[in-house]
């Protein structure tokens, strides 16, 4: 999984010059509205170590985003396993944007890429969403894309503080779906 060019985004590796922009990401209160609480500057720091590595060792990952026209970051788009803890299985799609990058399509055109990445590349048979139930912005991104929910499959979030109760939902896409 090198990297992915769209209409208007490169998605690509990690590189050094990411880590400010990511950090700053990492800690707005809005951006990690749904992802249990901001970062230091060196959790932040920890998780792009952490996603190179899973990149270099499974050929997939979450690589970073930026914009063709000026190579502003904005964020990050990609694959993953499930997590261990979740009652479901699988390889996971995400994203996550700047505010400044929200409302201008880039999470779609960067899904799409991966998605056609999961499917015509690494061939997957299926490929998962999980977000909060209150993230209404990925939940419309994850119908654009064709996905769809079974709230048969919604759990409360492992991660989620005792005293607020989460529940995440659960959205798929099969291959075939992909394709037609």
């Amino acid at each position: 999984m090198n990297e992915m060019i769209t209409e208007r985004l490169l998605i690509r590796p990690w590189r050094e010059s990411d880590l400010a922009p990511w950090a700053a990401m990492n800690a707005d209160p809005e951006v990690r509205e749904h992802l249990g609480g901001i970062l230091t500057r060196e959790q932040s720091d920890a998780s792009v170590a952490r996603f190179a590595a899973e990149l270099e060792q499974r050929g997939y990952g979450w690589l970073a985003v930026e914009t063709r026209e000026g190579g502003e970051f904005i964020g990050f788009a990609g694959l993953d396993e499930v997590e261990e803890q979740d009652p479901v299985s699988g390889v996971e799609i995400g994203w996550r944007l700047a505010r400044s990058a929200w409302g201008h399509g880039y999470a779609t055109e960067a899904a799409r890429a991966v998605l056609a990445y999961g499917f015509d590349t690494l061939a997957l048979p299926e490929i998962l969403a999980i977000t909060t139930a209150s993230n209404q912005r990925s939940q419309a991104v994850m119908r654009r894309l064709g996905m769809t929910h079974d709230a048969a499959e919604d759990f409360p979030d492992p991660a989620a503080p005792q005293d607020r109760a989460r529940r995440n939902v659960v959205f798929r896409l099969r291959r075939e779906e992909h394709a037609a």
